[in-house]
C-alpha cells in the first residue's frame, strides 16, 4: 500500500482544470475555474441548481468544448490533442449517467457488452464472463438476461455502473448517482462507490447536490456558485463545513442551521 500511494503522488494529476470558462454563445455559465483532481480523489461537483455542475461535467468528458481554458488529462491538453488521442482518453474513463441510460431493448448483459464488442478484440466466451463479474462487483450477480424493466431504480443505477466499469476505466464519472433513489438505496450506492475505489484504484469524480452523499464519500471538492459564476471554494467537503467562512458554502454544507 505504501508503495502504491508513493507511485500514485509522483504521477501526473489525473485531471487538471486551468483557467476555464464554460458558456452558450454569450452566456457565460462559469469562469476562471481551476482546481486538480488527485489519483484516488472521490472528487465532488457540488454547489445549488443551475450553477452549472452538468456543464462542468461535460466538459471534462469531452462533449463541450470550453469558451477558455484547458482540461488536462496527465500532461495532455484534451482539446488542443488529435481526434485518435481524445480517443484513447475517452476509452480510459466510464461514466454512470444521471438515468443509468440502459437500453430498454437489451439484456443487462447486452449493455454492458457493448463497449466490450466495440472496443476489445475479446470473444463471445471471454466478454460473458467479463460481463458476469461486473456484475458480480456490483451485486447484480446472476441477473445477465434480465431487462431495465424489470429491476428497480437503484439496481439500474448499479448495472450502469457495471457498463461504466466495463473497460476498467482509470476514471469514473457519475452525474447525480442518488437522483430518484430512497435514502437506503442511495447509502448502499454511496458505499459502492468508495468500495470501488478503494478496490480497483479507481479516481471518480462526482456531480451531485446531496448533502449526505458529500459527506460520506466526498474527499476533494469544488464549490460553483451561480451568482458570481466561478468557484469560491474548494478541498474537502468535511474540512470546508469546518473552516469555510463564506456564508454561501456553509447555508449549503449547513441547509441553513449555521450559516450566519
Amino acid at each position: 500500500m505504501k508503495n502504491r500511494i508513493q507511485d500514485m503522488t509522483q504521477r501526473e494529476p489525473p485531471i487538471r482544470v486551468e483557467a476555464l470558462t464554460m458558456a452558450y454563445g454569450s452566456n457565460v455559465i462559469q469562469h476562471d475555474l481551476t482546481f486538480t483532481v488527485n489519483h484516488g480523489d472521490i472528487f465532488i461537483i457540488m454547489g445549488g441548481s443551475g450553477c452549472g455542475k452538468s456543464t462542468l461535467l461535460r466538459h471534462l468528458i469531452g462533449l463541450k468544448q470550453p469558451a477558455k481554458g484547458k482540461v488536462f488529462y496527465g500532461k495532455l491538453n484534451f482539446w488542443d490533442a488529435e481526434p485518435g488521442e481524445q480517443a484513447r482518453i475517452m476509452q480510459r474513463i466510464g461514466i454512470l449517467y444521471q438515468s443509468g441510460a440502459l437500453w430498454s431493448s437489451m439484456t443487462l448483459g447486452e449493455n454492458i457488452a457493448i463497449p466490450l464488442k466495440e472496443y476489445t478484440t475479446l470473444s463471445t466466451g471471454d466478454i460473458k464472463e467479463v460481463v458476469a463479474l461486473k456484475l458480480a462487483l456490483v451485486g447484480l450477480a446472476g441477473l445477465e438476461d434480465y431487462y431495465p424493466a424489470e429491476i428497480s431504480g437503484g439496481m439500474k443505477k448499479r448495472a450502469g455502473l457495471a457498463r461504466a466499469m466495463a473497460l476498467d476505466p482509470e476514471i469514473l464519472f457519475f452525474d447525480e448517482p442518488s437522483a430518484g433513489l430512497d435514502p437506503v438505496s442511495a447509502r448502499l450506492l454511496d458505499d459502492l462507490i468508495i468500495e470501488i475505489r478503494d478496490s480497483l484504484g479507481a479516481t471518480i469524480v462526482v456531480v451531485t447536490h446531496e448533502l449526505a452523499s458529500i459527506f460520506a464519500i466526498g474527499s476533494n471538492s469544488v464549490f460553483l456558485d451561480s451568482l458570481t459564476k466561478t468557484m469560491i471554494a474548494g478541498g474537502n467537503p468535511k474540512k470546508l463545513l469546518e473552516e469555510c467562512q463564506d456564508p454561501k458554502v456553509r447555508l449549503f454544507l449547513t441547509r441553513g442551521a449555521k450559516a450566519a
